[in-house]
């Protein structure tokens, strides 16, 4: 298992990691808040991040983060490779490299929240609406040093 940093022959792969990934964990998504959600990940939230790929020795993408300075804003794994600490690998490489995470995590999604809690996170704040103003509550979560 290797983490490397993102290029763009990755993002059509990352797409998928992440459609499958939501339709796994975020219940509460309709199909057509997955497809509003959809071309904004694509094309704006991948090539604006510090987006980093855990791959397997022989180069199959399993899963990504996505850093904004000391925020980690998306981290997503092949439903298929949870569990296997893909995740955690993740988080620990964004951590070295920018010191203590800030993440804002769905409140209907307690498999993330619980994940984020085992990684040292707490829970520092709660919004009412995601930031696209949709009412899917966030859950402002920190790693304090």
């Amino acid at each position: 298992m290797k983490i490397r940093p993102y290029s763009d022959e990755d993002n059509a792969r990352l797409v998928d990691i992440w459609l499958a990934a939501v339709r796994a964990t975020h219940e509460f998504l309709t199909e057509e808040d997955i497809q509003f959600f959809l071309p904004k990940l694509r094309d704006q939230y991948i090539p604006a991040l510090e987006v980093y790929i855990a791959e397997d020795d022989d180069g199959q993408l399993l899963g990504f983060s996505g850093l904004d300075g000391a925020n980690l804003e998306m981290l997503f794994i092949d439903p298929a490779h949870h569990g296997f600490g893909i995740g955690k690998l993740l988080v620990d490489h964004a951590v070295a490299l920018k010191g203590p995470l800030k993440v804002d995590v769905n409140e209907q999604n307690p498999g993330a929240l619980a994940f984020y809690l085992k990684c040292g996170f707490t829970q520092v704040g709660r919004s009412e609406f995601d930031g696209t103003g949709k009412p899917f509550p966030l859950l402002h979560l920190a790693q304090f040093g």
